[in-house]
């Protein structure tokens, strides 16, 4: 009797065992799924959709030709198409980094009068590039691809020296670059590299000739180099925002 008594609680402590090992297996993939439910970027079945006639030009250009200025008024969506683009090229492999620069200019302030560290103090700067890039690529690739390097976002002083090669590189706010800065950026075009600069040339803060109109002045009709112009009817931000650019530039 005690010999069978003792191989039942075996046979019990061994199917305990089993059970337990089984209900852990089951919670552990379900929660993975549960991670990877979250961090899956949208669908690459959601091309990007232009608003305009001007957008849908814009959009062409931007994808047959390596540099691309883009002016026109806020509003016209300039900066969303060139980031929507860039997800596109770093989403499909065509791209090994996203680069997002800007001139650190802001209404008379810069940089330097900002509290935290160059990143937190840049971080502002990024924001609308942010939510495209995420409404694209999902959250968790964007986080992902800002710790990696794979998207770089930088103030533009800090673009010296570098090379841009299989690259998607982004200069917003180049109305409030100087002919000199302009230059240094143009000239660190790589291989494999496509680039967008915009800007709204009649809001420039620096006071005097922005270097924008400079390079549109210098490099039209140059292969390669396609020159886009957004006018007050490609403003698909809001009607007020047409209206209060009328009232601003043509009264």
């Amino acid at each position: 009797m005690a010999k069978k008594s003792v191989a039942k609680k075996k046979a019990m402590r061994t199917s305990r065992k089993r059970g337990s090992s089984n209900s852990v297996v089951v919670d552990i993939h379900s929660h993975n799924a549960f991670i990877n439910a979250q961090l899956t970027p949208p669908s690459r079945s959601r091309p990007l959709q232009a608003k305009t006639k001007s957008q849908a030009q814009y959009i062409a250009a931007i994808k047959s030709n390596k540099l691309t200025f883009g002016t026109g008024p806020a509003g016209t969506g300039k900066s969303y198409c060139a980031g929507a683009i860039a997800a596109e090229e770093l989403e499909s492999r065509r791209i090994e980094r996203i680069i997002i620069s800007r001139p650190a200019v802001e209404a008379g302030e810069n940089l330097g009068f900002l509290p935290g560290n160059l990143e937190e103090k840049f971080d502002p700067y990024f924001d609308a590039f942010r939510d495209c890039l995420i409404d694209r690529l999902g959250k968790g690739v964007v986080e992902c691809g800002i710790k990696n390097g794979r998207i770089v976002v930088s103030p533009l002083a800090y673009l010296r020296g570098k090379t841009f090669n299989d690259a998607f590189v982004v200069l917003d706010e180049a109305q409030n670059c100087t002919k000199a800065q302009l230059k240094m950026f143009l000239t660190r075009i790589g291989e494999n590299c496509r680039v967008v600069v915009n800007g709204d040339i009649r809001q420039s803060d620096i006071g005097h000739k922005s270097g924008l109109q400079d390079a549109i002045d210098r490099l039209g009709g140059v292969e390669g180099v396609y020159v886009h112009e957004f006018s007050r009817e490609d403003i698909v931000r809001s009607g007020l925002v047409r209206d209060i650019i009328d009232r601003y530039e043509y009264n």
